[in-house]
């Protein structure tokens, strides 16, 4: 048969590429030694790698580099006026610093000075009551001290008892120290430290203490001198009488003697002395308070 005739006999419909007959296997060889990778990449697609862990490859480190600036030199009137406005800012500063301080100060030594005020009229209201009281006293220590000159037997005994148990009575002063003990804590400031306050102040806490000594002296003659005489020669009813209920009072004595008189006239002696003594400090106390006041009222103006 020849070569037409064999051509002829393939179908017809058929193509070339399905009529082909595949490669033999040295054909096959031979192509892939000519396209190694493709070779490779049909090895890879079959065969996925090993999953393997490697550390992070680190990264190099950036490296800035500052560029050289150049400074050229500035005129001295420029460092002048820096240094100039440095000064200037420094010194507001201060300033603002110190307003700041003087006002907290000024409106801490109002409030002082203005509680100080009512500390003191509270005193002088206080000490004006206590002044009566005591000169009510030293009247009643006088009047007694000259029936007690007496003789007995033209003794007022009722009277005598009356005046005894009026002259039993004392009005302790307690001053308000609040305020004056605070301005003591604070006298570094300058509104108190260049003042006069401290000196007045002093005044007024001396004569105090002094009217306390001769309070409790008053005290004391109390119950030496008078409190024996009234339980001593006091019946219990004319007692409680003489404190409570004056009109109840009467003439009755228990063992009461002319000595017993002439030693309660030797006693009122010195309890006169101290009543005395004890207006003087009240009075001096009461006028040291009123030229504390005023002074505060003039210098502070709290009010």
């Amino acid at each position: 048969m020849n070569k037409g005739s064999s051509k002829s006999t393939r179908p017809a419909g058929e193509s070339k590429a399905e009529g082909q007959k595949a490669p033999s296997p040295k054909a096959k060889s031979a192509i892939e030694n000519q396209h190694p990778e493709t070779k490779q990449r049909s090895t890879t697609t079959r065969q996925p790698p090993a999953a393997t862990h490697h550390a992070p490859t680190p990264k190099p480190m950036e490296v800035h580099h500052h560029p050289q600036l150049e400074h050229k030199p500035k005129p001295w009137k420029e460092y002048l006026l820096e240094g100039f406005m440095i000064f200037i800012a420094v010194m507001m500063g201060f300033i603002a610093e110190n307003v700041r301080e003087d006002i907290t100060n000024n409106e801490h030594v109002r409030q002082l000075t203005a509680q100080l005020v009512r500390d003191l009229r509270a005193d002088t209201l206080q000490l004006s009551k206590m002044l009566d009281f005591e000169t009510q006293i030293a009247k009643r220590n006088d009047t007694l001290f000259t029936l007690l000159q007496q003789p007995f037997q033209k003794a007022d005994i009722k009277k005598i008892e009356q005046l005894v148990a009026n002259s039993h009575g004392l009005w302790p002063f307690h001053s308000s120290m609040g305020a004056i003990g605070a301005i003591k804590n604070e006298l570094h400031l300058k509104q108190f430290s260049n003042s006069m306050i401290i000196g007045y102040i002093a005044s007024y806490e001396r004569h105090v203490d002094l009217m306390h000594t001769v309070q409790d002296i008053t005290l004391i003659y109390q119950r030496t001198y008078l409190d024996p005489f009234l339980t001593q020669h006091f019946t219990p009813a004319n007692l409680e009488a003489a404190f409570n209920k004056p009109s109840a009072l009467n003439d009755q004595a228990r063992n009461l003697t002319q000595a017993d008189l002439t030693q309660l006239a030797a006693d009122m002696v010195l309890i006169r002395i101290n009543t005395n003594e004890l207006i003087k400090d009240n009075e001096q106390v009461k006028v040291d308070a009123v030229s504390l006041l005023k002074y505060v009222e003039t210098q502070y103006h709290p009010e």
